[in-house]
């Protein structure tokens, strides 16, 4: 039997368990958009703009592990994507984009909504490619996935003709060739004995858990090498909730704006352990004055990032679940009763709440509140910073933040897709007002699928990082970041038919949150912020932990 192109590809997205694709139609890709009007199998959701289609689909990717589908149109549908597959590639997560594009005998021409979509997604994935012909879908398909899901994950892109969309496929309907699993990296013997050895004698151990940890499933093997040494944990933005916030051996998020018992911890310690981590500048602040007494075993499936920033002392490439599982059986369980002592006196000595700020008041009663299956998203700023710091963060895949990128935007995108993939939780989407204003056509794909949504606006009419950091490091505070044009955030979600309050005008009850988060469906919360209140403690750009500001 005879098949199309796009057909062929609905039918190689089936193969490949895609429930769910997010996109916008247009004319070079009509024929994939008509094909799957045709699939009972895979559910397509139209979002407002192209940049929330691959957000949404970094939702579902991000809440599931699996990977998430994007479609888009030529020309601007393309570079419309480029941002949030970037975000997908910085913080490693599956993602097949697919593009339509002009024919192929309008290819270089300046055609209309022609671009050169392969070149511009080429520094943003792992893979790209140009479909030639229909004859080549299943074997690039089959490539894209595996190369989305295999060692390290991250985003690819299929740029399709619309002629090849047309063609007629002389192989029909046949499925693509599996391609045999990769064989994932693994340490020798020798280097395991030898990062055992270095565990046992250190005294002063830290955990360094990177996001490598939620896409590798190892969270509770980091867990378990924790209590079995008595490691101080510290934690990347990604990671946290690894261990959770009451841990005794956790020193919560280490970086620009983590706690100061987390840097003293590093200032001390004999032995730095990094786990999924990649030792970014966000993080390590000043790199030569980052944990200067230590010796460092780095554990990554990503070869390039063993010694890239920081010669590691034991290099060990491979899957985290599977190190650690190996390394396991070699080590001796060994209480470290000084060190657990200091990592005590550090954690009374430098609290990571401070409930004299209004935002982790906030925190708290929205936590309070939360159902124990909640999902919490946050988009990128000062907010991002503050749940970070005081909201009690769930586990893996259950806190969805822009790390590697940091993009405004992220937010209700992909709380959106994270609603997609587990529609029976609350998913809690902290937001910026300008965060939110960089995306909030989605308010209407919110409103279309009555997604189980939460959205709390902290408001304070700037860009709040930003005017942050120009207060403290510039001479011109405020230029540029202060919106002088007030937004009713309030009327203009009501406007999109979601409920919506205004704590600022109306303030709240002894039961407002916990009925705001038990309702079912979409509501829009916005919370009036200070706009003095600033996100404490910071590290200045270029300089050391010890250097921090505030807290």
């Amino acid at each position: 039997m005879s098949t199309t192109g796009a057909e062929l590809l609905v039918t190689l997205l089936e193969s490949h368990d895609v429930r769910l694709v997010a996109g916008i139609p247009g004319g070079t890709i009509l024929p994939i958009y008509d094909a799957l009007a045709r699939s009972t199998r895979i559910r397509h959701v139209l979002v407002r703009h192209e940049q929330g289609a691959g957000f949404l689909a970094q939702g579902y990717a991000r809440a599931t592990g699996r990977v998430g589908v994007c479609l888009a149109s030529s020309g601007p549908g393309a570079t419309n994507l480029l941002t949030a597959v970037a975000d997908a590639m910085r913080d490693s997560i599956p993602l097949v984009a697919i593009t339509g594009q002009v024919p192929r005998a309008l290819i270089g021409t300046d055609a209309f909504q022609e671009v050169d979509t392969c070149a511009l997604a080429r520094v943003v994935t792992k893979f790209s490619a140009m479909v030639e012909s229909a004859d080549d879908l299943a074997d690039i398909v089959t490539t894209a996935f595996h190369e989305a899901l295999s060692g390290r994950p991250g985003p690819v892109w299929i740029d399709i003709p619309k002629d090849v969309q047309t063609d007629i496929v002389s192989c029909g309907r046949e499925r693509p060739r599996p391609r045999p699993a990769a064989l994932r990296p693994a340490p020798a013997n020798a280097a395991l004995r030898q990062a055992a050895e270095v565990i046992g004698a250190a005294e002063r151990p830290v955990l360094y858990l990177g996001g490598g940890l939620i896409h590798a499933e190892a969270a509770a093997q980091a867990r378990a090498l924790a209590e079995t040494q008595d490691a101080a944990s510290v934690m990347t933005l990604m990671a946290l909730g690894t261990l959770p916030k009451g841990h005794p051996l956790s020193l919560g998020m280490l970086g620009m704006h983590g706690s100061h018992a987390c840097h003293a911890a590093l200032r001390e310690t004999d032995l730095l352990i990094a786990l999924g981590a990649r030792f970014d500048d966000r993080a390590t602040g000043r790199l030569d004055a980052f944990c200067p007494h230590a010796k460092v075993i780095h554990v990554d499936v990503d070869g390039r990032e063993l010694g890239k920033l920081r010669a590691p002392d034991i290099a060990l490439e491979g899957d985290l679940g599977d190190v650690l599982t190996a390394l396991g059986p070699m080590l001796v369980p060994r209480e470290r009763p000084a060190w657990r002592a200091r990592i005590a006196a550090l954690r009374a000595d430098h609290p990571e709440t401070d409930d004299k700020t209004e935002s982790h008041k906030l925190m708290g009663r929205i936590a309070a509140a939360a159902p124990a299956e909640a999902l919490v998203v946050s988009d990128v700023g000062q907010h991002q910073m503050w749940v970070a710091q005081y909201y009690p963060l769930p586990g893996a895949r259950r806190w969805l933040t822009s790390g590697g990128l940091g993009t405004m935007g992220f937010g209700l995108p992909v709380a959106i897709g994270a609603a997609q993939a587990r529609p029976q939780a609350p998913v809690i989407c902290f937001t910026g007002d300008g965060g939110l204003l960089m995306n909030i056509q989605e308010l209407a794909t919110v409103a279309e699928l009555d997604a189980n949504v939460k959205i709390i606006v902290l408001d304070n009419q700037s860009l709040g990082l930003v005017a942050q950091q120009q207060t403290l490091f510039y001479r011109s505070p405020g230029f540029g970041s202060r919106f002088e044009q007030v937004a009713d955030y309030v009327m203009i979600a009501r406007g999109f038919g979601i409920p919506a309050f205004d704590l600022g005008r109306d303030g709240e009850g002894s039961a407002f949150w916990r009925d705001v988060l038990t309702a079912p469906g979409p509501c829009l919360v916005r919370v009036p912020i200070d706009a003095r209140e600033q996100a404490l403690p910071i590290v200045p750009p270029g300089a050391a932990h010890w250097e921090a500001i505030g807290g």
